[in-house]
This record gives C-alpha cells, structure tokens and sequence, in this order.
C-alpha cells in the first residue's frame, strides 16, 4: 500500500510515517516502479505499535527499544515491564507535579476577589 494508505490505517499524518521510516523505526519501505514508497502490513502494525507507544509517551528510543522487544521472540517480559515500569513512575512524578500546580493555582483563582479593583493574589504571585 502507499503511504498515504498505511498512514491511513496506523493512524498517523504521512509526515509522521515517513519520519519514522526515515529514522529506522520501521524498516525502510520498499519502493514502487514509479519511485512510491509502499508498506506492507507488518509496517502498518509496527506503526500502530509506534503510536500506540508514543501516546503512552515512551521516547522515540524507548519505542525502538520495545519494537525490538515485540520482534524477538525470545525476549522476556521483565525487559519489557523494566522499560514499562520506569514510564509509569515518570507518569505518576510529573501527576504529582500537575497536582501539586493545580492545587496551588486553586488557592490563588479562590482567594482572588474578581472585582473591580487592582489589587490581585494571582498577579502578586507572579510579579
């Protein structure tokens, strides 16, 4: 298929497929008579695989790292937990980060009056 076809069915912009065959994500796409990169539907499932991972917000490296994985079939499912787990405690870190903002911008939309006057907790903290 072109790639606008298996960009279609991974879910990706072709921009996106054709970066990640450029950089040795995927496998390089063989090449039609007329020059067309085509992709078959090991590609597609590598793409989706990729995607996938990138919403879990793995790094382009980790997604190698599990693309490597998802081929071997020898591989254990402790590598695969390790590089899992170690997004899973970032995930959980920057949660706490986003609580800890959200709780502090709360208090100060709470004890900011909105009213017609100058005066601001919002802005104070800023400046």
């Amino acid at each position: 298929m072109n790639i606008s076809a298996a960009s279609k069915a991974a879910g990706l912009p072709v921009k996106t497929v054709r970066y990640y065959a450029d950089i040795g994500l995927v496998s390089a796409p063989s090449r039609s008579d007329t020059g067309y990169r085509t992709y078959d539907d090991a590609s597609v499932r590598k793409l989706i695989f990729i995607r996938r991972s990138r919403a879990f917000g793995f790094t382009i490296e980790e997604c190698r790292e599990l693309l490597d994985l998802y081929q071997d079939q020898d591989r254990t499912s402790a590598e695969v937990k390790r590089i899992a787990s170690k997004r899973l405690e970032e995930l959980e870190e920057k949660q706490r980060e986003l609580k800890s903002l959200h709780d502090e911008l709360a208090h100060l939309v709470k004890t900011c009056r909105g009213d017609h006057r100058p005066d601001c907790p919002i802005i104070d903290y800023l400046g």
